[in-house]
């Protein structure tokens, strides 16, 4: 009936195995391509079930979660940088830009166009009013949101 405290706590990922960090060392370098679990798993030696389960115990989320976050990171850089959003969705590895904007938004909480536009009002200066400091910039977003 009562269920142990250690049950109900969240468990750290463990420690990378080395064929996690293989799988992992790929998709950093090829995130923006098409990616497939068999390849995946077979840099890792593990089948493709055991694979995902290795992969989320040890990095603590899914292999496709970690690489769309992967994705939207780079996405996010891009539209900073002013890439326009369906281009950046592109290059970041996304079908199109409701994809990207889909993924952004679970990971940040916000569209990509709400992030440019806020980034726009906080650079943009202000003209015949008190000088007050700065809102803080979109550079301080905070983290993906844990799932």
């Amino acid at each position: 009936m009562l269920q142990s405290v250690s049950s109900l706590a969240v468990r750290a990922p463990e420690p990378t195995s080395p064929g996690i960090r293989r799988a992992l060392a790929h998709i950093e370098r090829h995130f923006t391509e098409a990616l497939y679990l068999d390849d995946l798993a077979a840099l890792a030696g593990l089948s493709v079930c055991r694979f995902v389960t290795v992969f989320r115990r040890q990095v603590g989320v899914t292999p496709h979660r970690f690489v769309c976050r992967q994705r939207v990171r780079y996405a996010r850089t891009l539209l900073a940088d002013g890439v326009p959003a369906a281009q950046a969705a592109l290059e970041a590895g996304f079908f199109d830009q409701s994809h990207l904007s889909r993924h952004f938004k679970s990971v940040y909480g916000l569209t990509p166009g709400r992030y440019l536009r806020e980034q726009t009002q906080a650079a943009r200066p202000r003209h015949g009013r008190i000088a007050c400091p700065p809102a803080a910039p979109f550079s301080n977003l905070p983290s993906p949101r844990p799932v």
